[in-house]
């Protein structure tokens, strides 16, 4: 990456921040543009004073100048988080089409390779199980979490017309469960809701039985496979993800063993249209890339925990 340009949309943001680390220490310079809706200045503050880092405060659903040149415009940025998607349904959805239709616009301008970060969550609720790339999904449009998956498909539909109408280099990664330092501790997500209720001692809220399935991967697995993606010329979606599978109860179960909580298990009802099961086919993502998650669940799990234990001053023994 030395010497290379890149902008990052929603780089204050967990996915983002890490990867805006990563690209700076291999020698890349890099422009963040972020509104701070669900981003934070905190997980980039160690990069201020970084030469080789720029900062906007900018919504990139609306329109953006960059004066310098880019090499890489890589469109991050969307609220991700199932609470998000009542309380933010119309930024998502204008961040998911009008954000993307904004970043292409500048790759486009700047001959730049354009990366967009979509979802397992096109997938919907899976009817195909493990999900290869080339399911096209069971997603209802009009449920609570169409908002999320409705915009993602549209940004990887305008993202391949891009790439087919203006010969844009495009990549497009669709990111499984990822978990690890720099989530919100408000997240809504399953890994860092469990963590901080048992560091709380509060209940872990566990969704309808707790059988539904999750995998999960650590985010510097994700960001190891983005960085190899773009070194590759390939246009179709790629799935990241960890194939491990297990229920959402025996995550509880991890998460209160890990931090030696006497948390009790509360019951709440499902969600409308929350997945059984999810699970990515990462075959593509072997043979193209040489890729496979390297951070086991529990290695990954203990220094999620350390994070949120520093975060609420607690000591975890």
């Amino acid at each position: 990456m030395s010497s290379k340009t890149i902008l990052i949309t929603g780089g204050a943001g967990f996915i983002g921040s890490h990867l805006a680390d990563t690209l700076i220490s291999e020698g890349a310079r890099v422009i963040v543009v972020d509104n701070l809706v669900t981003g934070s200045m905190k997980n980039i503050e160690h990069l201020l004073d970084n030469p080789n880092f720029k900062f906007i405060e900018h919504n990139i659903s609306e329109k953006l100048h960059i004066e310098e040149d880019l090499d890489w415009v890589m469109h991050f940025a969307s609220p991700a988080s199932p609470i998000d998607f009542q309380k933010l349904a119309i930024p998502i959805l204008k961040v998911g089409s009008l954000g993307t239709h904004n970043a292409l616009g500048i790759a486009k301008e700047k001959k730049a390779s354009f990366f967009l970060a979509s979802t397992s969550e096109v997938y919907g609720d899976p009817l195909v199980h493990p999900q290869p790339e080339t399911y096209w999904g069971n997603v209802n449009p009009i449920g609570p979490r169409g908002v999320y998956d409705e915009s993602k498909r549209f940004a990887e539909s305008i993202t391949m017309a891009y790439h087919r109408e203006h010969d844009i280099d495009v990549r497009i990664i669709r990111i499984f469960n990822t978990y690890g330092p720099r989530m919100r501790a408000d997240d809504g997500r399953v890994v860092c809701n469990f963590i901080n209720q048992a560091l709380k001692g509060q209940d872990l809220t566990v969704y309808g039985e707790g059988k539904q399935s999750r995998s999960f991967q650590y985010v510097t697995d994700l960001v190891d496979g983005i960085v190899k993606l773009m070194d590759v010329k390939y246009h179709l979606p790629v799935n990241l993800g960890n194939p491990y599978e297990f229920t959402v109860y025996e995550l509880a179960e991890k998460v209160l063993a890990m931090t030696k909580s006497k948390s009790n298990i509360a019951y709440e009802p499902l969600p409308e249209d929350d997945p059984k099961r999810r699970r990515p086919d990462i075959t593509r993502a072997v043979e193209l890339l040489n890729w496979e998650p390297k951070i086991a669940v529990e290695e990954g799990l203990e220094k999620t925990v350390k994070y949120f234990a520093e975060k609420l001053e607690l000591e975890v023994v």
